[in-house]
């Protein structure tokens, strides 16, 4: 039996042809073996393809899997959890988790699964531990060997890990920093009676022993899988939210063409879609609607106010408190990711949006009283808000509640506030109460 730092170099093996030449023994003639990568939070998509995975191998002639971990947790139940478990415990071929390459790593629940692999092994760099309290399979609690209870609360490294009997079947300082060498280490495995040949010994050109490895199958999700497995990381959809809620305040007060409510409709659907697959704490999502609510309050007037300072300690107060830990791994995300949302967030509800609000809505500015009693008509409804047409430019209009303008309805400017026209229908305008009060 091999150990998973095996000698790179071996002796020959050929078999003599006819004419007494050595020919070499090719490693396209030994069964594959298949890598399945399980990257990111191990959520339903992943976990139904990692138990797809072990079944499809074991009926299209691969000698085992290799799951190649990089993640730091999942947010399907325990009971999920433990399926894969018993998949891996229960299937036909031997099953192997790879935590690398180097950064990767192994945390939470899926950590567990590395108690029922047939065989483990970490890069130099990855890092493993943080499951909790360990998953029951079959009855039985699972074990780490000889590990003690800092890997249910920490983190170890590869050298710790093997220490504590966590890695099975590794005896090199080394670990096993690339794919290629986690072949070599399965190479002469015997695991539930079957030797797994994973390595030929070939001659290269120049007659020299090398050694080759096996045909190596990858499988990854598909293009939509892969899309709803991404958005559902916390950060995925922090993001596209954030995006997709401010995008659409600002079509709203902007009247643009739509590019911009396409876009955010796009991006909110999609972070809707990522948080529904993720621990979400009904109070962060309330901060954020509130936060939201206030952005737009200052947005409407191009003016940012007390409603803005307001909606940003909201916002932030959101970012913190939205996603909820599972199993005592936290959700957050990041904090790049955190800074880039709030400080992206700050610049573009205090200068960005009112910037182009006052832009979009105050030409021309020189000499707009002289808009007072100019005509024009209404670009949709203005009920009692909406916008007008005057002189070739399109402002933000204000109607009394007594008389609604209807879309090309004929309107006259009685008035400006701000950035908004006070209008009111050529005929039959309704007269201010205010106003009745003043000439009493």
């Amino acid at each position: 039996m091999c150990g998973l730092g095996l000698v790179l170099v071996g002796p020959v093996m050929g078999v003599l042809t006819a004419n007494g030449a050595q020919a070499a023994t090719g490693a396209d003639k030994l069964a594959p073996v298949d890598v399945v990568e399980v990257s990111g939070i191990v959520d339903a998509i992943v976990a139904q393809s990692i138990g797809e995975s072990i079944e499809r191998s074991q009926n299209n002639g691969a000698q085992a899997v290799v799951l190649q971990f990089n993640t730091k947790g999942a947010v399907v139940g325990r009971d999920r959890m433990a399926e894969i478990a018993t998949s891996i415990q229960e299937s036909k071929i031997p099953v192997a988790i790879w935590v690398g390459p180097s950064g990767s790593r192994a945390y939470g629940l899926p950590a567990q699964l590395l108690a029922v692999a047939d065989v483990t092994a970490m890069a130099p760099g990855a890092r493993m531990g943080r499951t909790g309290t360990m998953l029951t399979v079959n009855g039985k609690p699972l074990t780490f060997g000889t590990a003690d209870d800092a890997i249910y609360a920490n983190t170890l490294g590869f050298l710790e890990a093997r220490e504590q009997d966590v890695l099975k079947f590794s005896t090199d300082d080394r670990g096993v920093p690339v794919l290629r060498n986690m072949l070599f280490a399965l190479d002469g495995l015997t695991i539930r009676g079957t030797t797994l040949d994973t390595v030929a010994d070939v001659l290269d050109k120049n007659g020299q022993v090398i050694r080759e490895a096996t045909t190596v199958r990858f499988f990854k999700l598909g293009l939509m899988p892969r899309l709803l497995h991404t958005v559902a990381s916390p950060p995925s959809a922090y993001l596209l939210t954030t995006i997709g809620l401010a995008l659409l305040i600002f079509e709203f007060f902007t009247a643009g063409i739509g590019i911009g409510a396409f876009v955010g409709s796009v991006c909110l659907v999609l972070g809707t879609l990522g948080m529904g697959a993720l621990p979400m704490s009904s109070f962060g999502l309330t901060l954020l609607i509130l936060a939201m609510i206030a952005f737009a309050i200052d947005v409407q007037v191009g003016v940012p106010r007390l409603w803005t300072g307001l909606g940003l300690v909201a916002y932030i107060g959101a970012s913190f408190t939205m996603f909820e830990s599972v199993d005592g791994m936290t959700m957050r995300p990041g904090w790049i990711s955190l800074m880039a949302c709030i400080v992206g967030v700050a610049l573009t509800f205090i200068v960005g949006m009112p910037s182009m609000v006052r832009t979009r809505f105050a030409t021309p500015t020189i000499g707009r009283e002289n808009l007072v009693g100019s005509t024009g008509v209404a670009v949709g409804e203005v009920n009692p808000e909406g916008i007008v047409l005057v002189d070739g430019a399109q402002w933000r209009a204000r109607t009394n509640r007594a008389t609604p303008l209807a879309n090309n309805a004929e309107i006259r400017v009685a008035s400006i506030d701000g950035i908004t026209l006070q209008v009111e229908p050529l005929e039959g305008a309704a007269r201010d109460y205010r106003e009745a009060r003043k000439s009493q």
